[in-house]
């Protein structure tokens, strides 16, 4: 059977994304050996349910760590990105509450391992960020907005980096949407099925001629609730941002419409105010383009509509992370359904409104 070029496409960018293969988990003992060896470090080691690494919490017994062996498939160049993002924050924007690397005892920032198979994986060591998630937490609205605050900083602070591999492909970069119409056929729900077509329409018309001039750097590109630590004792609030595996290069609205999208319809009678409220504290810090606005609430569609579509294509080839990847997108369809049914010209309206009431 012959496949179209989009289909070849959408294939080698999941593939390169690391979503098509699925893996054992590594060795816990092994982990412990290469820490031991690598690291000085010894303690009791707690495997996490995560997307793609093999991840792990050590405790020892003046700190905890946060141990992460990336998937076979998934290119050293990537990672070395991710710890290189990660590294640069560290150096040009120290106050930013970002996840810090660990050094190994002889300076390197990971350890490459190669096992049976003879493709190499790599093993990182994180501090562990102590704390809530944002997605545990009911913000108000200034709450919200501390966050935005927060993701401005991080974009302007990535506005000077580079990387030889920032231009990876990456499935869940909302720049790719358009060429995952595929993935529609692995929905079995009409109503599923007519709600990714509307989005689909929606981002072809309006963003995808846009693409190529949207102001474009590297970003975090997962802001989501669950990467984001809070304290809500705290003044600051935001007192952690984790997890770099989806930084790359792309347009700059992308970054906030991921939080965006995880915000929709959680007050099914105002279905994009918590949305509105973070990019409000985006703005403060991290100004949109006025040309650029429009395209945002489309944006954040097409991210939630893409999280629906991903996870039900990746649980349907990955049974044992299933309830895991399940569990992070049970409301999605409701979620896209209730924000579709308010005008995005309300919405552009209103993100505006936001924006010069914090001028």
């Amino acid at each position: 059977m012959n496949t179209s070029p989009a289909t070849n496409y959408a294939q080698r960018l999941l593939q390169e994304s690391g979503l098509t293969s699925s893996h054992e988990p590594i060795d816990v003992m092994l982990v412990s050996i290469l820490l031991q060896e690598h690291y000085r470090l010894t303690g009791r080691l707690e495997r996490l349910a995560t997307e793609k690494d093999d991840t792990f919490r050590l405790g020892t017994d003046s700190s905890s760590y946060l141990v992460k062996v990336s998937p076979p498939d998934e290119a050293e160049a990537v990672v070395a990105l991710q710890t290189a993002a990660m590294r640069h924050l560290e150096s040009t924007a120290p106050h930013l509450p970002v996840q810090r690397v660990k050094l190994t005892a002889d300076g390197d920032d990971h350890v490459t391992i190669r096992l049976n198979d003879g493709r190499p994986r790599v093993l990182r060591v994180f501090d562990f960020v102590e704390g809530q998630i944002l997605a545990m937490v009911s913000p108000d609205a200034e709450r919200l907005a501390k966050a935005g605050e927060m993701l401005g900083r991080v974009d302007v602070a990535l506005r000077t980096f580079t990387h030889p591999a920032d231009r990876r492909g990456l499935a869940w970069d909302i720049r790719h949407f358009h060429q995952l119409t595929e993935l529609v056929e692995h929905t079995s729900n009409p109503e599923h099925r007519q709600l990714a077509e509307k989005v689909f329409r929606l981002f072809g018309e309006n963003v995808v001629p846009r693409l190529s001039d949207l102001e474009a750097q590297v970003i975090h590109g997962d802001f989501s609730p669950y990467n984001v630590v809070v304290d809500p004792k705290s003044e600051h609030f935001i007192t952690g941002v984790i997890d770099f595996g989806d930084t790359v290069r792309s347009a700059v609205i992308f970054d906030p419409a991921v939080p965006m999208a995880n915000l929709l319809a959680r007050t099914p009678d105002h279905p994009w105010r918590e949305a509105c409220a973070l990019v409000a504290g985006y703005q403060r810090t991290r100004p949109i383009k006025d040309s650029e606005l429009p395209l945002l609430p489309i944006a954040a569609l097409a991210r939630l509509t893409l999280r629906a579509l991903l996870t039900n294509w990746r649980a349907e080839r990955a049974p044992e992370r299933r309830e895991y990847l399940l569990g992070h997108a049970k409301d999605d369809w409701i979620n896209v359904e209730h924000a579709l049914a308010v005008s995005l010209d309300d919405v552009i309206a209103q993100l505006r409104q936001v924006r010069h009431g914090h001028a």
